[in-house]
């Protein structure tokens, strides 16, 4: 059997539109709020896109915080891939089922199951452009409360990845010659604040790239050539797929490899462990400014 075709990155809200209730389709609702963990689980209570499922960042979509060893990994580290695979299964997605995931926040959560998905080898997955408020902004139906799964399905089957990690004691000893791509906000790149981990500033050497920079004002991604544009120039013209992408734990840092690829542009690897798990380890250099 020939392999599914990978999804265009991004899906607008009326073509989705045109394919709810298909059931080949599964939607899937990651809203979140760092400052406020059941924020998204309200919110999707209220009201969501009809048939969507919800997922939590943290409960599951990440792993553990330490390993077998007591070592911090971040504050969202990768779950295992098989824990990934059977609550992905669970939700009946299927290797040729068509995923589309979507938020409240601009994509920022949606990405990283996006990402996330595509580190299980599974190819049909996009994003809704906009998230729910492109959907509202376009009147589509709502419905409130959880969507319950008849009969959950098997585990995902295991397949190879279509992303790559890098770790990061691999990470610090290719520094110099690493082009490292920091998703965070500019003042937490710069170390002036740091609300959320153990010390302020970056790895030495990395660029900064705002992940919110990839969207307008309306919530929606650039196009593409601008987007090719604003990478291009980030990058100096180095190669993208040779790029590390980090941010403060690993999610938005799937914002701009999603945003790499509506730019059509090949994926770099993404440092799981990101900032969180960086500066929790004193050994390990730290540039600010």
């Amino acid at each position: 059997m020939n392999a599914a075709p990978i999804s265009a990155p991004l899906i607008d809200a009326t073509a989705l539109q045109d394919h709810l209730g298909d059931p080949d389709w599964v939607l899937i609702d990651v809203s979140f709020d760092l400052a406020d963990l059941q924020a998204g689980r309200r919110a999707h209570a209220d009201g969501h896109i009809p048939g969507a499922h919800f997922l939590d960042i943290e409960a599951d979509l990440s792993g553990a915080r330490h390993d077998a060893s007591g070592a911090f990994r971040g504050r969202h580290p990768l779950p295992a891939r098989a824990d990934l695979a059977r609550r992905i299964g669970a939700l009946c997605i299927g290797t040729d089922t068509r995923v589309v995931a979507y938020d409240r926040q601009g994509g920022m959560f949606a990405a990283r199951l996006w990402w996330l998905l595509r580190w299980l080898g599974h190819a049909q997955v996009s994003v809704l452009d906009g998230g729910f408020p492109a959907w509202q902004r376009l009147g589509g139906a709502e419905q409130p409360g959880a969507v319950a799964v008849k009969q959950p399905g098997p585990p995902y089957p295991e397949r190879a990845p279509l992303v790559n990690t890098i770790e990061a004691d691999t990470l610090q000893t290719q520094l110099a010659e690493t082009v490292i791509v920091d998703a965070r906000a500019p003042e937490r790149y710069r170390g002036e604040v740091e609300p959320l981990d153990a010390a302020a500033g970056h790895i030495p050497g990395a660029l900064n790239h705002f992940f919110k920079n990839n969207l307008a004002d309306d919530g929606r991604f650039l196009p593409p050539d601008v987007l090719r544009q604003l990478f291009s120039v980030l990058l100096n013209d180095a190669d993208p797929a040779t790029a590390v992408h980090q941010c403060g734990s690993g999610v938005t840092a799937c914002h701009n490899l999603l945003a790499s690829a509506v730019a059509g542009l090949p994926l770099g690897r993404l440092y799981p462990g990101s900032w969180s798990e960086w500066s929790a380890d004193p050994t390990r250099p730290v540039a600010k400014g």
